[in-house]
């Protein structure tokens, strides 16, 4: 049997709750750990729940299982069909209850709560995608020479472990999941110890859908004990992991010494060139979106806004209006029309409060922690972790601002004259996940996009996302991709059957490479 991780906390309750009175989840069961993590709500600094860790010697017991599970192949060599049909129940379990999961993102994470309706709406999509890649993938057979029958089928790698992050905590562990589970592995997700509540119960989820017990387990704990236990043990034959690009790093090192795979999306530092050309008001919208969504928590955050001459005065100027506007209506991340939430924690708001002291640059707006009272609905700041929008300008390509992530809601302004230059400065930067291009020149768009280094890159939008897309990053960004064909492809390994077809005789004639008379002989 599965260790008892979690157990259900009534759904049905969040419609009746008042954030006051939101005080517990069932955490895990005593028996798995003696030592708990508290959650709290970034936006009042109250306790939403504790979750029990779970401890290096419990981590191994549950990959144990998930090899047992995995070799039993109750889901490993379950034909397509029936996981493609479990994923689809999944889906339909999983749009069913997306309005009371949204409420435990804002809950858990400070995000609004009309981000977290928008984000958490399609979910669903990732698990129909790879439900409906399993009734399509097809197997092929190689052009093998010689009477051989060469075919090549993808078959599950094992035990995969998934580190995933706060700031996105069911959105990118579903990206994860779905894949993994459709390729037939066993999954181990640690979430982040800041925000685990939806993981936990998504993987309740799955057992409603008919997943069998032991082939998804989700383990709290922190990831220098926690994660370090799973990623350290060998059965485990690949990690995916989201985090910052320092642990990405020693992550790697530990998967790199078992010689499993290693799929890593990390830091980022995602440069908007603004073009003269580019319509005025679509290009501040769109530059304020990739700016400030997530209070600026996101890897492909629109953080250093590149603008070219001729325009740069006038968008800034409505750039920085549209700022005010933010501002002006940020409230309680449950108030629909509440436009921007909370840094995660206290000790992530510190950090962005530091970074600005250092900052060399002017800021023009912003650059402080909030307090006070909500404008929009009388919302006290002063207990949460808010953070201005805050933007900066005449910053130098040598500042820590330009340089480092700051994974919070402040983007700096630089200009340029030409179409190289403005590149130049896009690509100066260790990290290269995400980047956009605002231009009505569509000559321009391409010729640019080429030029960018940056694993994904907008044209007159920002942070689209799609299953099918693949999203990765380059350089310091991280390696591998997640969504598509590559996920799934990453998720899986292949395996060729070679078959001899020619008849008895001729195996006879002609295989024989140790022939006692003449030389010996191997067709193919």
């Amino acid at each position: 049997m599965q260790p008892q991780l979690f157990r259900r906390f009534p759904l049905s309750q969040m419609r009746m709750f008042h954030r006051q009175r939101y005080t517990s989840f069932p955490s895990l069961s005593k028996a798995e750990s003696e030592e708990d993590f508290v959650v709290c709500n970034p936006a009042n600094g109250q306790e939403l729940c504790k979750v029990s860790i779970v401890s290096p010697e419990n981590v191994d017991t549950i990959i144990n299982r998930a090899q047992t599970v995995f070799d039993s192949g109750v889901w490993s060599k379950s034909p397509a069909i029936n996981r493609s049909k479990v994923l689809s129940r999944l889906a339909r379990i999983l749009e069913s209850r997306i309005p009371e999961l949204a409420k435990m993102e804002t809950l858990q994470t400070g995000r609004t709560i009309r981000e977290m309706n928008s984000q958490l709406g399609r979910l669903p999509e990732w698990i129909d995608y790879y439900a409906a890649l399993l009734r399509t993938n097809q197997a092929f057979v190689a052009p093998t020479q010689g009477k051989l029958l060469n075919y090549v089928q993808r078959i599950p790698l094992g035990v995969v472990a998934q580190i995933t992050p706060f700031n996105h905590p069911l959105l990118i562990a579903v990206k994860k999941i779905a894949p993994a589970l459709a390729a037939g592995n066993s999954v181990i997700v640690k979430p982040s110890e800041l925000a685990p509540i939806t993981v936990l119960e998504f993987a309740e989820m799955t057992l409603e859908a008919g997943l069998p017990e032991g082939v998804l387990s989700v383990v709290p704990g922190y990831g220098h004990v926690t994660g370090k236990a799973i990623v350290s043990n060998p059965l485990v034959r690949k990690v995916d992991v989201t985090a910052g690009t320092q642990t990405g790093r020693a992550l790697g090192s530990i998967v790199g010494a078992n010689l499993a795979s290693f799929t890593a999306e990390l830091g980022g530092k995602a440069p908007i060139i603004v073009f003269d050309d580019a319509d005025l008001e679509s290009s501040v919208n769109g530059a304020a979106f990739a700016c400030f969504v997530a209070s600026g928590q996101t890897c492909v955050s629109g953080t250093r806004l590149i603008v070219q001459d001729k325009i740069y005065d006038d968008f800034l100027a409505r750039f920085l209006e549209k700022v005010k506007s933010i501002r002006s209506r940020m409230g309680d991340p449950l108030n629909p029309k509440s436009t921007m939430g909370t840094v995660i924690s206290l000790r992530h708001l510190r950090r962005i409060e530091e970074m600005m002291q250092r900052a060399k640059g002017e800021v023009v707006i912003g650059g402080q922690r909030m307090s006070g009272k909500s404008d929009l609905d009388g919302f006290d700041f002063t207990n949460g972790n808010f953070f201005a929008p805050t933007v900066v300008v005449n910053v130098d390509r040598e500042d820590e601002l330009w340089k480092e992530e700051i994974f919070g809601p402040v983007v700096v302004v630089k200009r340029f004259s030409e179409e190289q230059e403005g590149v130049a400065l896009a690509n100066d930067c260790k990290y290269g996940l995400g980047a956009g291009i605002w231009t009505s020149n569509l000559s321009r768009a391409h010729r640019v996009s080429a030029n960018i280094q940056a694993g994904l890159c907008w044209v007159n939008t920002h942070h689209r996302n799609d299953p099918s897309s693949p999203w990765g990053g380059m350089k310091e960004s991280g390696i591998g991709r997640e969504n598509g064909m590559e996920a799934f492809e990453a998720y899986s390994q292949s395996k060729s059957t070679i078959v001899n077809i020619a008849s008895t005789e001729e195996t006879r004639q002609n295989d024989d490479w140790f022939a006692e008379v003449g030389e010996g002989q191997r067709y193919g």
